[in-house]
């Protein structure tokens, strides 16, 4: 399946299917920077399923290594789906969440109707 191009709130995205190779493991952030660049995008969208479990575990360097060389490209990251689990057996990794969900570069959000409601409520711009 094909990742889905379209705007939403006037902010070119870029949603991955929810099936394909794992963010963080078989794709890399070059990888994410490359899919944005090439469509034109300035937010990916990943499923949580798509992240791979090294991500989840901050000391790996999986994940400020993405979201370092998003941020470095002016690019931003919302991982829509369930994390409850990896959340729950990690303080440093629910701080990150938390602290992502108060800026705008990277949210961590249940699902897209909750990225939808965030950047209708402006938060997007």
């Amino acid at each position: 399946m094909d990742p889905t191009v379209t705007t939403l709130h006037g902010i070119p995205t870029l949603i991955l299917p929810a099936e394909g190779p794992a963010v963080g493991t078989e794709l890399d952030a070059g990888d994410l920077v490359g899919a944005a660049l090439e469509h034109g995008v300035d937010l990916l969208v990943v499923p949580a399923v798509r992240v791979a479990p090294e991500f989840w575990t901050l000391r790996t360097g999986v994940a400020g290594e993405i979201l370092q060389k998003l941020v470095n490209y002016r690019l931003r990251l919302a991982v829509v789906g369930d994390i409850t689990a990896p959340v729950e057996a990690s303080t440093a990794l629910r701080d990150l969440v938390r602290e992502s969900n108060r800026r705008r570069d990277a949210w961590f959000l249940p699902d897209l109707a909750a990225l939808d409601e965030r950047l209708a409520a402006g938060a997007g711009a």
